[in-house]
């Protein structure tokens, strides 16, 4: 008899985000999808109608069931990136409830770097508005494959086919000309369930899936061993005892791809070659190994490698470089600035580097370029030159969401500045001209 734990494992797994313009209703949409597929426990249910009765609601509030953080409740607004983890029968889900105020984009960007869908909520009374386009952008930016415009509270504009379809087509208009490669319109009444779980009884000219059934049905690119193979090195295994006196591995998660026995590999930055002698996944040898399990890769030459180093298939290795332009979210409080030291950390590497340049700044209501800012500050998206003090193997974001990300970090206390996506920032994006050479840090 199959136990649930197998059901379970079988199913695949969804990465998704929530994000929209303030009093949308993403809390209440993520309560109303967590409630109706029976994913809320008893005692949570409880506490939440406890919460409402003292707030002198009748009906339980279901948005508290992901704003969590006193401020939130308070205010009635999501401030913190809210994860929450439930399933169906036909799927796994992590979901991500982002904020939708301003000054939280960089949260936004945190909860959406790893999604595979973003849903997107529109208030069908004020349709598409800037923080839409703004998350919309984001959304772009940051490669989600697949986008779902919830047009929410429907009941208020009495389930009007009319309003639906003209903020349908503005968005998909919209996200078209970001490069976004799918994007699918369901009309929905958050408060009143109307098709989160159920289908509605009121908008019977609507034929489409259910948010629930789109989020179990959609294609879920898993599937890493289709991309260009990339192992960073986590760690260096040499136990030199008696029984293993010439042991050499290399340990850590391949990040895309898949590496076999007998391929001839290279190891980067320093560019030395060599062939996989062998590969030990959980302590057995196996022919073949592939994203995203942990292994330990043995290889037929002794040569220098340590954690931090790239190794990557011979006739498909990434770049080598030591000038990264990239687009990033700057999400510390303290600003970045031209000059600025930083150290950057990419996969398992880091190194110093500074920020020879600032380009541009992105304004995300209108995509308008701003040139020459000289800074960034928090929630600030813009394009940077940074000049590394050592070369690293790095991938476009485009190409690669794992190898094609990294951290701008502080080096006096580690604090994350910003996050960054190497190569261009939209599909259709140019690059940005070249920056000067700086006499400091003469890397």
């Amino acid at each position: 008899m199959t136990t649930t734990a197998e059901q379970l494992s079988a199913t695949t797994l969804l990465r998704f985000a929530t994000a929209g313009s303030v009093d949308d209703g993403k809390s209440t949409l993520v309560g109303r999808l967590l409630h109706d597929s029976k994913s809320v426990l008893t005692d949570q249910l409880e506490a939440v109608e406890h919460a409402s009765r003292n707030r002198g609601q009748e009906a339980p509030d279901l948005a508290l069931l992901t704003d969590g953080l006193r401020a939130e409740r308070e205010q009635g607004i999501t401030i913190d990136v809210a994860y929450r983890y439930f399933a169906t029968p036909r799927r796994r889900f992590i979901l991500a409830d982002t904020p939708g105020h301003v000054q939280y984009t960089r949260n936004m960007v945190t909860g959406a770097s790893t999604a595979e869908l973003a849903v997107v909520l529109v208030d069908a009374r004020n349709g598409v508005v800037e923080q839409t386009r703004r998350h919309a952008a984001v959304a772009a930016l940051l490669r989600v494959p697949h986008v779902v415009l919830a047009v929410n509270k429907m009941d208020l504009v009495e389930y009007a086919e009319p309003v639906f379809a003209a903020i349908a087509e503005e968005f998909t208009a919209y996200a078209a000309s970001l490069g976004v490669p799918e994007i699918t319109a369901i009309p929905i009444s958050a408060l009143a369930g109307d098709n989160v779980v159920e289908p509605s009884a009121h908008m019977d000219w609507y034929g489409g899936p259910t948010v629930l059934e789109h989020l179990e049905t959609v294609p879920v690119s898993h599937d890493l061993t289709g991309c260009h193979a990339r192992f960073p090195v986590q760690y260096v295994i040499r136990p030199q005892t008696a029984e293993h006196p010439d042991y050499r591995g290399y340990a850590g998660q391949i990040a895309a791809g898949v590496f076999r026995v007998g391929e001839s590999v290279t190891v980067l930055p320093s560019g030395r070659t060599s062939t996989i002698e062998g590969i030990d996944l959980l302590g057995e040898p196996v022919d073949i190994a592939w994203a995203p399990q942990s292994v330990t890769l043995r290889l037929a030459d002794d040569i220098d490698v340590s954690r931090g180093d790239l190794i990557a298939p011979v006739d498909d290795a990434p770049a080598v470089t030591q000038d990264v332009e990239a687009t990033v979210c700057h999400v510390a409080d303290e600003p970045l600035t031209v000059g600025r030291r930083v150290l950057l950390k990419h996969t398992t590497r880091t190194v110093k580097a500074i920020v020879k340049d600032i380009p541009s700044r992105l304004t995300l209501d209108d995509l308008s370029q701003h040139p020459a800012p000289g800074k960034l500050v928090a929630n600030d998206i813009g394009r940077v030159v940074v000049r590394t003090a050592e070369p690293l193997a790095l991938d476009a974001y485009a190409d690669s969401r794992r190898t094609g990300s990294f951290l701008l970090i502080d080096p006096a206390d580690g604090t994350t500045l910003s996050a960054g996506m190497a190569g261009a920032s939209f599909a259709a994006a140019e690059e940005p001209p070249a920056a000067d050479d700086d006499a400091e840090w003469d890397f």
